[in-house]
């Protein structure tokens, strides 16, 4: 069952853990159909928290971030890797979570590559994207936190947060 509006409509607190074990799944041009369960996520919430983009204020890059939840935001890492985050909350009120890893592909970049999420994604509405969704299949995984990745820049209080969920894969599910 594809996840719906409230589902994002949510804090990214609350979204970011519950998006384990969901399934993303994109449908390619030619029919193909690419699915993986989410293994790993990853919340970014607002102006306030010096991890998420929207830190620096509004810009460009970072105006998705202030539109409804459920919108796709891509962006490019490192001048190479393509990251996928699903916007989450209320309107004007930046946050957002990142799809870190799959049950598979073990990191966000792999796994947009394997699921060959690029640009063309960004700033898609995914509950009404015929061929980019998000479904849960039943699964509801044991999780574990842990700090956030990658964003020693933010400073110890920011980066010291345990807003990151992990599927356990050790645990009965």
């Amino acid at each position: 069952m594809r996840l719906t509006a409230p589902f994002f409509h949510r804090d990214c607190l609350e979204v970011a853990p519950d998006l384990v074990g969901k399934c993303i799944v994109h449908r390619l041009p030619d029919g193909t159909i690419l699915r993986e369960h989410i293994a790993e996520t990853e919340a970014y919430r607002g102006q306030e928290d010096l991890a998420c983009h929207a830190s620096k204020g509004r810009t460009p890059r970072t105006e998705l971030l202030y539109r409804e939840s459920g919108v796709v935001y891509v962006y490019l890492c490192y001048g190479m890797h393509w990251l996928m985050n699903v916007i989450t909350g209320e309107r004007e009120q930046p946050q957002g979570v990142l799809i870190r890893a799959g049950t598979v592909h073990d990191g966000p970049a792999k796994l947009t590559k394997y699921l060959q999420i690029d640009r063309s994604q960004n700033g898609l509405q995914i509950m009404a994207c015929p061929d980019l969704w998000i479904e849960d299949d039943g699964l509801h995984p044991a999780l574990r936190t842990d700090v956030r990745v990658g964003i020693d820049y933010a400073g110890d209080v920011w980066k010291s947060k345990l807003w990151r969920w992990i599927l356990c894969t050790d645990a009965p599910q």
